[in-house]
């Protein structure tokens, strides 16, 4: 048999075989407002849109399943489950899963100062002697975790933070760019903090998959149908609906803002927590 054919052979089984006697890609994420959330107990965000709509064209069924973070990590390693949305790359996790050459979005760590109290940010000697919010487990980047110079201070939630930054209890709160700005507009305090245009550190976040047979061809399939989906005006959409950013779908390039933010039912804690 050509090398071609069974190439062929083997996308279409890996495709189909997920359809075979009702089985379903099986992923499993934890809610991460505005890529990934529930909302009235329905899946919603950019990432998880994304994704749903590249497995529906290339004709794969999934099985969603929202869980704390630590489960999601457990359930991989334990073969519970096929694969994890929106999920950091290193070294030690490319030993369990394959992640796709194009990546969902990227995470792009800030910091958020009160107006009443403000704090401009440009080097990490700008926090001296200053407390910082942050999410216990989240991964910010190793100069800003090993730093001295700073108090470090976890809260509950994302909304807990922000909340210890309108009381003073602490400086500056550090989150992911659109999330920050997601919980603020949830808590209606948009006006009453502002973000620093300094990006501390920035990482891409990815769906990935066990390794398993045939996996390495879905992975393939599924970077290649999301790289040529965000450069259609449906994915423009997608990112203007659920951040206020308005792209150009030919360089996915942010175009201007758009003329309203989104606004979040229900922001929670994402997956971080443990260690993406």
């Amino acid at each position: 048999m050509p090398v071609f054919v069974r190439c062929l052979t083997a996308i279409l089984l890996t495709c189909l075989s997920f359809a075979a006697l009702g089985e379903k890609l099986r992923i499993v994420t934890e809610p991460w407002a505005p890529y990934v959330y529930l909302e009235n107990g329905q899946p919603r965000g950019l990432d998880y849109e994304a994704t749903a709509i590249v497995f529906q064209r290339l004709g794969i069924d999934v099985e969603w399943q929202f869980l704390p973070w630590k489960r999601c990590l457990a359930m991989l390693e334990q073969g519970q489950a096929d694969g994890a949305l929106d999920i950091f790359q290193n070294p030690e996790r490319e030993k369990l899963l394959l992640y796709p050459n194009e990546p969902l979005s990227d995470v792009e760590w800030v910091l958020f100062y009160a107006n009443a109290r403000p704090h401009p940010f440009q080097n990490l000697n700008d926090l001296r002697g200053l407390t910082v919010g942050v999410s216990p487990g989240y991964v910010y980047g190793q100069d800003f975790e090993n730093s001295p110079l700073f108090i470090r201070e976890g809260a509950s939630s994302h909304e807990a933070n922000f909340g210890k930054l309108l009381l003073g209890r602490i400086d500056l709160v550090i989150t992911d760019r659109r999330v920050g700005e997601y919980v603020l507009n949830e808590i209606k305090a948009r006006d009453q903090v502002t973000q620093s245009p300094t990006v501390i550190s920035k990482r891409p976040q990815y769906l990935a998959v066990r390794k398993n047979v045939g996996m390495d061809l879905l992975v393939q399939r599924f970077a290649a149908e999301l790289k040529r989906f965000k450069r259609q005006p449906e994915y423009a959409a997608l990112v203007a609906r659920y951040t206020g950013e308005i792209t150009d779908p030919s360089t996915q390039l942010p175009a201007g803002p758009a003329a309203t933010a989104p606004q979040a039912h229900k922001t929670v804690e994402q997956q971080e927590s443990g260690a993406l």
